[in-house]
């Protein structure tokens, strides 16, 4: 079955980096579009960024510069690299496979606060 395990969130101050890695098995990872998302307390879950299988890239206005996403077939696994990190970053971030049906991974989460 489809799994999705990601790691390396953490408490980070303004202005850190984290990088996230999500790990997928289950399914043919290089044909999947992957994505990001993010939710705060009390807000809707919302789209990051997002990597098509062949390496077309798109992110939410809020993160765009400060955040990238890569892919790496080989390792099946997918990276968010976050950079010049703000408080309003602070949320659990979830990976998914697939687009707009898909699976989620457990969510990681990242608080940036000084």
């Amino acid at each position: 079955q489809v799994q999705l395990v990601e790691s390396g969130g953490g408490l980070v101050q303004p202005g850190d980096s984290l990088r996230l890695s999500c790990a997928a098995s289950g399914f043919t990872f290089s044909s999947y579009y992957m994505s990001w998302f993010r939710q705060a307390p009390g807000k809707q879950r919302e789209l990051v960024a997002g990597i098509t299988s062949n390496g077309r890239l798109n992110y939410a206005d809020s993160v765009r510069g400060r955040f990238t996403i890569s892919r790496d077939n080989a390792k099946n696994t997918v990276y968010l690299q976050m950079n010049s990190l703000k408080s309003e970053d602070t949320a659990v971030y979830y990976c998914k496979a697939g687009s707009p049906n898909g699976n989620w991974g457990q969510g990681t989460q990242v608080t940036v606060s000084s």
